[in-house]
């Protein structure tokens, strides 16, 4: 992403105090599930980090978290010294949100192999179905102080 932080990555991380979702930067769905927590997190509680930053690197190497394949298909959710992934990353957002939201939360006790399974699916096709860009777009104003290399530097 351009413009991000000259910060050390790994005092961002010690820094944080919120939730904090990653997400693939270059994603049209993913980047719309970003606009879409902001618009129903009046708090601004969640955070954001585009999978492909350095702040994203440093929290995936603290979690032990490694990309599958080509790359991440998940979102990583950071959220009290522990790392979601996946629907539970999803359902643990919603139950933050404003409005019927959550209200999905529940959900997280279905079986996670089914849930993963609907999620691993949207997964795989979302570029062909929503697109992708050629690298993480910069955010809107609005937005910009929502993620982490913006509101830490």
């Amino acid at each position: 992403m351009s413009g991000e932080s000259t910060r050390d990555p790994a005092a961002i991380v010690d820094d944080l105090d919120r939730p904090v979702l990653l997400f693939d930067g270059v994603c049209n769905l993913c980047n719309g599930f970003v606009r879409f927590i902001v618009r129903f997190d009046a708090a601004g509680t969640v955070r954001f980090a585009p999978l492909q930053s350095a702040v994203a690197d440093e929290l995936l190497d603290r979690y032990d978290l490694e990309p599958e394949g080509e790359g991440f298909e998940t979102v990583v959710l950071i959220e009290d010294g522990e790392a979601y992934t996946k629907s539970t990353a999803a359902l643990r957002v919603a139950r933050r949100l404003d409005g019927p939201w959550p209200l999905a939360y529940p959900l997280v006790y279905l079986p996670e192999r089914f849930r993963n399974g609907v999620y691993d699916l949207v997964a795989r096709y979302r570029y062909r179905v929503f697109g992708r860009k050629d690298e993480c777009p910069m955010p809107d104003p609005e937005l910009r102080e929502r993620f982490v290399e913006r509101s830490l530097t």
